[in-house]
């Protein structure tokens, strides 16, 4: 499924209106529908209950009058308070408006906090409250009674149903504009933006569901809509013949005197999802901790500085080793020591491999990321927001305040894709695509599981042979549903990095069977109607 920033979005309904005669208001018709059959699907009946819908001044207020207009029809008490002077309606909200007027659902202005006992007094006996107030045309930051109305609704015990997305969220960054609805499902139009899929954003808008309010396909699946959920293909079946050189040789180099774990979680996650041969390259001073752990790596022992880490007088060595490698792992725990800082800035040079860059490794290209440029093979970063802002030479504040924009523009200007972690993870390509993964979960924010991401894109390339790009996608959601399998069973707050591991074997099986359910559902995270 695409994904649209939201002047994309004002631009689809511009085509669908101008080119394909799908008039205004048949568009908002079919939003405010859609709204209301969602309820009905939530709650059943909802003859006799109370329901306040709170309408804005714009097309998004234009949504919840319909939707007041068709609850009413069928037995509702509806109480409907515009904070929109609707003098100022367009032409396509004020024939709604009107309608509601004729059909004698109670209309309470609330253009100032005169009103705002009113609406306190029907909230307390709300049954269903429907946020129709800003949309996701909001581009600053909530201020006035505003602030006060969505407080009150907050407070509010009843289920609450935000329209396109809560009111207070930004539609392209998904951040909280000072003051936001919490709702408990939020219906979006035409596609999801950013706003509904990004924290916090996500999380404000609970259940979401898009409808595509009669748009065809061929405008909703336009090519330069570069923003989609990551998709779902199918998953190549080990062959029969297989041995462990024809399922994928990488090398890790990875690992330090005080970070045994990031070696052994990326070397093991990539023989987990099914890659025959990993080769990991570290100080040989660790060498025989790992080995006691890990005994199907094999141990390329190099030689160290006086801190326990790779030294630079590997780098002639590790090249060589790269030429018998599918693809190159560098990064994990390999310590912030000057010394193997420079060795992975000249493995990155001088490598012509596929490269995956991640941890310490990022931290060695941050002085300078346009050395990437030099590189011939294609390149995965993976770096979490921390890492990313000191990359891009920014604050974490800024990353996290448009993640899209952020991982875009990092893909673009050095030539790599780019998984940038989080809520939800982003995978961003140089020809401008950004791939939402809908996988994971809180828990998994904990020591080593980076490693192990890091270790399942290396098994999505070398070992299931998915091309590069695509490993990066597969490998992020993989990774994802062994974090959910984990946390389904010890809770997210119990989850390590060894239980992602653990359950990656699962996570392949699980996807194998269930590849088109999840497909169809978006991960069980978007449902259509």
């Amino acid at each position: 499924m695409k994904v649209a920033m939201v002047t994309q979005m004002r631009n689809l309904d511009k085509t669908a209106i101008e080119k394909y005669g799908i008039f205004g208001p048949i568009l908002m018709e079919n939003a405010g529908e859609a709204v209301y059959y969602r309820i009905i699907e939530e709650l059943g009946s909802v003859s006799g209950l109370d329901i306040v819908v709170l309408c804005g001044g714009g097309h998004n207020g234009g949504d919840g009058l319909v939707a007041a207009r068709k609850l009413y029809s069928m037995g509702a008490k509806v109480k409907a308070f515009l904070l929109g002077n609707p003098e100022e309606f367009d032409d396509t909200v004020r024939p709604y408006y009107e309608m509601v007027v004729k059909i004698g659902i109670p209309i309470t202005l609330a253009l100032d906090e005169s009103a705002l006992p009113a609406l306190a007094e029907a909230l307390a006996g709300a049954d269903v409250v429907i946020d129709a107030i800003f949309g996701t045309g909001l581009n600053r930051a909530v201020g006035g009674r505003y602030v006060q109305v969505i407080t009150m609704i907050n407070e509010c015990p009843a289920p609450i149903f935000s329209i396109d997305i809560p009111s207070g969220i930004h539609g392209d960054t998904g951040q909280v504009m000072g003051v936001a609805v919490r709702a408990d499902a939020t219906v979006t139009f035409g596609l999801p933006k950013p706003g509904n899929l990004i924290y916090p954003g996500f999380e404000y808008g609970g259940a979401l569901t898009v409808t595509h309010i009669s748009f065809p396909p061929e405008l909703y699946e336009k090519d330069d809509l570069k923003l989609a959920i990551s998709p779902f293909p199918p998953m190549p079946e080990r062959r029969g013949d297989a041995h462990k050189g024809s399922v994928g040789k990488v090398l890790f180099v990875a690992g330090a005197s005080r970070y045994l774990g990031a070696p052994y979680f990326a070397s093991m996650a990539f023989l987990r999802t099914g890659g025959g041969l990993a080769y990991l390259a570290t100080p040989e001073t660790v060498a025989p901790f790992i080995a006691m752990k890990g005994n199907e790596i094999v141990l390329t022992p190099q030689k160290a500085t006086p801190a326990g880490s790779l030294a630079l007088a590997n780098l002639d060595a590790l090249l060589a080793t790269a030429e018998e490698m599918a693809m190159v792992s560098l990064g994990s725990g390999i310590s912030l020591e000057p010394e193997t800082q420079e060795l992975a800035r000249k493995l990155t040079m001088q490598l012509d491999k596929p490269l995956l860059i991640d941890g310490d490794g990022l931290s060695a290209i941050a002085d300078d990321p346009t050395i990437l440029l030099r590189r011939t093979a294609p390149t995965i970063l993976t770096p979490h927001p921390g890492e990313m802002a000191r990359l891009m030479g920014v604050s974490v504040r800024d990353v996290q305040a448009n993640r899209v924009e952020a991982a875009l523009r990092a893909a673009q200007e050095w030539n790599a894709t780019i998984v940038l972690k989080g809520a939800h993870t982003l995978i961003a390509h140089p020809d401008g695509r950004v791939f939402f993964n809908l996988s994971g979960n809180a828990g998994m924010a904990t020591a080593g599981s980076g490693d192990v991401l890091t270790g399942v894109i290396a098994g999505m390339y070398a070992a299931l042979h998915y091309d590069f790009e695509t490993a990066a996608r597969m490998g992020a959601f993989i990774h994802g549903v062994a974090g959910d399998l984990a946390a389904d069973a010890l809770g997210e707050e119990g989850v390590v990095a060894g239980d992602i591991l653990a359950r990656t074997p699962e996570a392949i099986q699980f996807y194998r069977e269930h590849r088109q359910a999840i497909a169809d559902a978006s991960y069980g995270k978007i449902a259509v109607i």
